[in-house]
């Protein structure tokens, strides 16, 4: 769920790149940083926290020339720490090498330890650095040494590779996540977002399309389709909850498919009696008022969010998840006195933030709270580069609809159906989508994960059966 961006061509590209990251800052908030290339060299400056708190205009300034990349980082593979925040930095046989990477490699330890065992030294825990490592062993020109390291890896990734005179963009034959094109009075700017290009007031150009490597070169782009086509898995969760409403992604508006969403969740519920929809801002409030047109129940902003909060679900850690939940939303007592409230969110991953907020609107007064899901249950982790890496952190992975109703202490619990989800991200084409989260079906090979899982399972159960013996 990493963002990041790049600036070519242009000679405020470290500024533009700046001002790109705010854009994407709601896809990773532990770090932050830039690299741009200045004659023969690359500059770097990368550092812990939100845009805003790594640089400054003194830190700017440093980062001179005509080609740029940044990244935000939410840790997926790799601890939240200054080693593995990015882009990273590399010495090369290629000369010096800045890698941004939003995904996440699934055969990452295999290739760790093969990497290892023929004399790699990594400087980090994250999987980025394994395709530094195949790319500084493979020949020839450095976009070709970039295809071959590609080759290696399976999951999903797109990827940004600057060198002191070349950009290169890297899209993975599946097309998890998104990438976009942007022209700016000639410079070339590529995005996770077109929240990115909306900001920089560029013009969208298109879509980086999957299996896409696009080098770009004095001026000059050359498009390469170097692998063999796949299946196309692009994550629907990128319009349920990840990106930015004023996005497009995917060919669609997000917030236009939020609201769909909406729509059809209360076509599915219509045996909801309610005085008022209530979403759970931010990233549920498209959904709510899809909900509302539908249903013809009044919208009301019964929840308030502080803005100084960010984002619970990507939090490192459950205490911080828990902390931040408590912190960041309000309910309007007025509001809320004595209604029969639908609560609509877009998903529910662990469940104690959701837990969390049906316990503040009965405490404001809610006589009844119905809450509506605009998405099916998240049963399965994700291994393209979400943070729910353990079936155990899954609430819907161990509790049916029912055990959920009453863990969230609500009156009626309705998830979207899968088909209706997929219909709604699709502008009614429901394929060409990865929901592996919500049925359990990689469409890659996942064997490094599924090894894990195992080894995990079978220490649970050992020390379950000491405890039996102990007793």
């Amino acid at each position: 769920m990493c963002g990041i961006v790049g600036i070519t061509d242009s000679p405020q590209a470290a500024q533009l790149a700046h001002l790109g990251l705010f854009a994407l800052q709601h896809r990773g908030q532990e770090s932050a940083g830039i690299v741009s290339a200045y004659r023969a060299e690359l500059r770097p400056h990368v550092g812990m926290g939100l845009v805003s708190e790594v640089f400054d205009r003194q830190t700017l300034q440093t980062l001179t020339g005509e080609s740029a990349i940044g990244h935000v980082r939410y840790s997926t593979t790799g601890a939240s720490h200054l080693k593995n925040a990015q882009p990273l930095l590399f010495k090369t046989t290629h000369g010096p090498i800045a890698i941004a990477h939003n995904g996440n490699l699934t055969n990452a330890a295999r290739l760790r330890r093969s990497l290892e065992h023929r004399g790699a030294i990594f400087q980090s825990d994250t999987d980025t650095e394994i395709i530094a490592h195949l790319l500084a062993r493979e020949p020839g020109p450095v976009e070709e040494a970039v295809i071959a390291s590609l080759r290696q890896v399976e999951g999903s990734g797109c990827l940004l590779i600057l060198t002191p005179d070349k950009l290169i963009a890297a899209r993975d034959p599946y097309g998890f996540r998104p990438l976009v094109l942007g022209d700016l009075g000639g410079a070339a700017i590529l995005a996770s977002e077109t929240s990115a290009l909306n900001l920089l007031k560029a013009r969208f150009v298109r879509e980086v399309a999957p299996g896409e490597v696009l080098v770009l070169e004095r001026g000059h782009a050359r498009s390469l389709k170097p692998f063999a086509p796949a299946k196309l898995s692009r994550c629907v969760f990128e319009q349920v909850y990840l990106a930015r409403p004023d996005s497009n992604i995917f060919g669609r508006n997000v917030q236009a498919v939020r609201r769909e969403l909406g729509r059809e969740l209360a076509r599915q519920t219509r045996g909801i009696k309610a005085d008022v929809v209530v979403p759970v801002p931010d990233s549920g409030v498209s959904a709510a008022l899809g909900f509302s047109d539908e249903s013809g129940i009044p919208f009301e902003m019964g929840l308030v969010r502080s803005h100084y909060v960010s984002r619970t679900f990507i939090k490192p850690s459950q205490e911080l998840r828990e902390l931040a939940a408590e912190l960041k939303l309000a309910p309007v007592p007025e509001t809320l006195q004595g209604k029969r409230v639908v609560l609509v969110d877009d998903s529910i991953v662990r469940g104690t933030t959701s837990l969390k907020i049906t316990k503040s609107l009965r405490r404001a007064g809610a006589r009844e709270v119905h809450m509506a899901v605009s998405s099916p249950p998240i049963v399965s982790p994700c291994y393209y580069g979400i943070d729910t890496p353990r079936c155990e952190e899954l609430i819907a992975s161990r509790r049916s609809v029912q055990e959920i109703r009453r863990f969230l202490e609500v009156d009626s619990l309705h998830y979207l159906e899968l088909g209706r989800m997929l219909r709604a991200a699709g502008g009614g084409d429901a394929s060409g989508f990865c929901s592996a989260c919500f049925t359990g079906k990689y469409p890659t090979p996942v064997l490094d994960h599924e090894r894990t899982a195992a080894k995990a399972q079978a220490s649970t159960s050992a020390r379950r059966g000491r405890k039996v013996d102990a007793r």
